[in-house]
């Protein structure tokens, strides 16, 4: 007697895609529409709109050309979150970015994306939020300062590499640091309570933060004006130093072109309106992904990018743009020189006097507080997707059984921000980084290249806007700002190669765990 036993089916290429591409059915789908917009604004917005301004200010010198710095921002985030929702939409797969970087150049470049998030671009951004909230509560309650030493270990001196000025940093725990540490571990805690409460904290700040900008802009707009400011900034005033001919001192003497000088001063435009790609790292939590992931990204950075510059008019409409460090008055200082750099407080004393000095800390510690849920909630799951590829600790895989959340991810980020918070690195690590932020997502991007041919055949519930010539556009003006900070700013970039480079040995340390996982 024979029976006729089937061969193995071989696993197809469309089903090896779906496995690897798709959601993991264990998280739970608790991100509508709705949250994933509000995760997209509420990372974005944190304390650089601000506050970066008069950085942006100094380096410029022209109304006319910090606009046109926020607007080049604010093209380039846009046509990145279109060409994102294309792969979002494909793959919509916990992990979000890492997962595009994985399939579209392979498993090393996924890698040194998760490294280098985990090492600096997330656990340092949120430590330096946090130290930020830290920092406003102390105008309300002194005690709480960076010099109020509850312990300091060690000042790290001052030591020059090359063109960089490193060390200077205060080892130890104050007050300030202490609100920090103490505002992630208790969002860490709570965003092991389910996805939905999470979200819910990160709706609730969000709409407070949003409304807090709409405010700022509505209240420019009606009660704002002031005239010295108005006849400083704009009418013939507005195109000072703003031609293509004009030549601009970026420090030592140095004299660049206008197009020059408005890709150095990206560095602090594009880095306040970052994080704006978490909400992909969220993508196996997301309801209807294929059409949520796209318009939440559209929707997210297309609002704040409108917020953003509308602020930045207001700012022009309440102070003049050129001031002096020695200034007595907030006119006087002018935006270049706002105290501490705290623009957007100037102006709120400048319209409410020290009323509306308070109103805008207030307003910048809810902004602090919720960016920190939303970058906190979005970045264990890239750790999570590595773990569960082998390529990070396998502990770091697994779900809490109850409310199915990466629990022992948000642990691992929470104990490494906190090492940030107390090293006091984490101001000099963000500085480096946004040279290598803009290298991931120009390689990004360039994977959406790479998968059309590739993978011709892959559903794509939604294609990129404007492909190829967007994406094409987009992956031109960051690689020529990204050169520009390479030969103009050595102090920021090389650093952060170096950090990106040190994942390699890493990952090839990891890559044996992967193989037998």
């Amino acid at each position: 007697m024979t029976t006729n036993v089937r061969p193995p089916v071989p696993v197809s290429s469309a089903s090896d895609w779906e496995l690897h591409t798709h959601q993991d059915k264990e998280l739970v789908k608790g991100l509508g529409l709705t949250s994933a917009t509000m995760l997209v604004m509420g990372s974005m917005i944190g304390s650089g709109i601000f506050i970066v301004s008069a950085e942006i200010s100094r380096e410029v010198a022209s109304p006319a050309l910090l606009i046109g710095a926020w607007l080049i921002t604010g093209f380039l985030t846009i046509a990145a979150a279109l060409a994102y929702g294309e792969l979002a939409a494909m793959m919509p797969r916990a992990g979000g970015q890492y997962v595009y970087l994985r399939e579209s150049l392979g498993p090393l470049w996924g890698f040194l994306y998760g490294w280098t998030l985990f090492l600096v671009i997330q656990t340092g951004t949120i430590a330096a939020v946090g130290v930020a909230f830290g920092k406003f509560l102390g105008i309300f309650w002194p005690a709480i300062s960076s010099s109020n030493w509850i312990v300091h270990l060690w000042k790290v001196p001052k030591f020059a590499l090359g063109p960089m000025m490193l060390g200077g940093m205060d080892v130890g725990l104050n007050t300030q640091n202490l609100v920090a540490i103490l505002v992630v571990v208790a969002l860490s805690i709570i965003n092991i309570f389910g996805v939905k409460t999470g979200a819910f904290i990160q709706n609730i700040f969000t709409t407070a933060k949003v409304s807090a900008l709409l405010g700022l802009v509505l209240f420019g707009v009606f009660l704002g004006r002031n005239a010295q400011a108005v006849a400083a900034n704009f009418g013939a005033n507005f195109w000072n130093n703003s031609s293509l001919g004009t030549l601009h001192d970026v420090g030592g003497g140095v004299l660049v072109s206008t197009l020059t000088v408005l890709a150095i001063a990206q560095v602090g435009s594009l880095f306040s309106a970052d994080a704006w790609n978490n909400v992909t790292f969220t993508a196996g939590e997301v309801k209807n992904p294929s059409r949520n992931l796209p318009l939440s990204l559209a929707l997210g950075t297309g609002v704040v990018i409108a917020l953003y510059i509308a602020c930045n008019f207001i700012y022009l409409s309440a102070l003049p743009l050129v001031g002096s460090p020695n200034g007595a008055t907030l006119l006087e200082r002018g935006i270049q020189y706002a105290r501490e750099d705290r623009v957007a407080t100037a102006v709120m004393t400048q319209m409410f006097g020290s009323a509306g000095g308070a109103l805008m800390a207030v307003a910048i510690m809810i902004s602090g507080f919720g960016c920190c849920n939303g970058l906190i909630l979005s970045g264990a799951r890239v750790y999570y997707a590595m773990a569960k590829d082998g390529l990070f600790f396998r502990s770091v895989a697994r779900l809490h059984p109850g409310y199915k959340t990466p629990a022992v991810s948000l642990m691992v980020q929470m104990v490494w921000t906190c090492v940030l918070c107390i090293s006091g690195s984490y101001g000099q690590l963000l500085d480096y980084i946004i040279f290598a932020v803009l290298v991931f997502y120009v390689l990004t991007i360039f994977g959406l290249f790479v998968l059309r041919r590739t993978h011709p055949e892959a559903e794509r519930p939604y294609k990129a806007v404007g492909y190829p010539i967007l994406p094409a556009i987009y992956i031109v003006m960051a690689l020529f700002i990204d050169i520009v900070l390479l030969r103009y700013k050595p102090q920021y970039t090389w650093p952060g190669l170096f950090i990106v480079l040190l994942g390699i040995p890493v990952y090839y340390i990891w890559r044996p765990r992967a193989q037998t996982t």
